[in-house]
C-alpha cells in the first residue's frame, strides 16, 4: 500500500492509528524493523494491534516528513540498544566483570556475566548484553581506540 493511499496519526492516548486506503481505523499500530542493526531505515512494516501487516515500507526516506517522523518516534521509544563508542575500564579480565563504557547516550557501567553474552553480528559489529539484558551495540570494532580494542579483545 502506497503512503498516499493510508495516513497514520496519534490519537488523545498517544498510539499510532493508521486510517487505510478504504477508510478503516486501525487503532495501536506499530512499526516493525525487519533489519534493526544491519539495515534500520529499510524494510519496515506497520503492523496492527494484532501483528497482521498493514503496510510494507521499502525505505523510511521515501515517505513524507509527517508520517516518517511518527514512525521514528515510535521506533525510538521502543528501541533502546546503546552504541559503545569506547571502553574506559573493565574490572577483571575474569568473568563477570563491570565494564565502564562511553556510550551514543553517555557514560555508563554494566556487569557482563559471560564470554557468551558477547555475539559477533559480522566481521566488525558486536552486540554485547549486561545482566539485566540490555543490548549495546559495538557498530565496527576497528573504529575503536587503541584502549578500547585491546579491552575489548581479551574477551573475544
Amino acid at each position: 500500500m502506497t503512503e498516499s493511499r493510508w495516513q497514520l496519526q496519534r490519537d488523545g492516548f498517544g498510539r499510532l492509528v493508521l486510517t487505510d486506503a478504504d477508510g478503516v481505523r486501525h487503532e495501536g499500530v506499530v512499526p516493525v524493523r525487519s533489519f534493526p542493526i544491519a539495515a534500520p531505515h529499510e524494510g519496515i512494516a506497520v503492523v496492527s494491534a494484532d501483528g497482521h501487516e498493514l503496510v510494507w515500507l521499502e525505505r523510511l526516506a521515501d515517505l513524507p516528513a509527517q508520517p516518517r517522523q511518527l514512525i521514528e518516534q515510535e521506533l525510538a521509544g521502543r528501541e533502546f540498544v546503546p552504541e559503545i563508542r569506547r571502553l574506559a575500564a573493565v574490572s577483571s579480565f575474569a568473568t563477570p566483570s563491570t565494564w565502564t563504557v562511553e556510550t551514543d547516550r553517555g557514560e555508563t557501567r554494566f556487569v557482563l556475566r559471560g564470554e557468551e553474552d558477547i555475539r559477533r553480528l559480522g566481521p566488525r559489529m558486536l552486540m554485547i548484553a549486561d545482566t539485566h539484558g540490555i543490548q549495546y551495540l559495538v557498530r565496527d570494532i576497528k573504529a575503536l581506540d587503541r584502549v578500547s580494542r585491546r579491552l575489548l579483545d581479551r574477551f573475544l
